[in-house]
């Protein structure tokens, strides 16, 4: 088994989810993006799977509500790791450094950014501007910003999230 899951895998967990927050909107498509907002602080993450489920309880095309999802980067397709590292690639990040910042990332974590660990502990995202210019590269560690992060201060960092 690939742990790939497909349209059928919508577990009944999920199924409610989707029905009782839309349900929670009136059903309103004018509600997506709160919806699918909803969703996601419930479950983690979009499944494919409520898709088409969301698609009939707002009376929108499938095709409507995938254009929303894979529009807005914030959207996870699948569930994140325990903790959520976002990475700056914004220019002020990049001219100090960043993009090398982000290369060490991928090597130390094995990951490319948009994937999550292997043990399940950290998923890197890009992000484009985290608004702490001034202490660039910046990191988010889920809710916590980080400033002028290296290859040592993100290796304790880590440490720290798989502790």
């Amino acid at each position: 088994m690939s742990g790939k899951r497909t349209l059928l895998d919508l577990s009944p967990r999920e199924a409610t989810a989707a029905r009782e927050i839309a349900l929670r909107y009136g059903n309103r498509a004018d509600a997506l993006l709160e919806i699918l907002h909803d969703l996601q602080e419930d479950l983690g993450f979009v499944p494919e799977a409520a898709l088409p489920a969301l698609a009939k309880a707002l009376n929108l095309s499938r095709a409507e509500v995938h254009g929303v999802v894979s529009f807005y980067h914030d959207f996870r397709r699948e569930p994140a790791g325990r903790h959520v590292i976002k990475v700056c690639q914004a220019e002020a990040c990049q001219s100090m450094r960043g993009t090398e910042l982000s290369a060490m990332i991928e090597r130390y974590l094995q990951v490319k950014l948009g994937q999550t660990t292997a043990d399940g502990a950290i998923t890197v995202e890009a992000v484009y501007c985290l608004g702490n210019c001034a202490l660039a590269p910046a990191i988010m560690v889920d809710d916590r910003l980080v400033g002028r992060v290296d290859p040592a201060k993100f290796e304790k960092i880590v440490a720290e999230c798989r502790s």
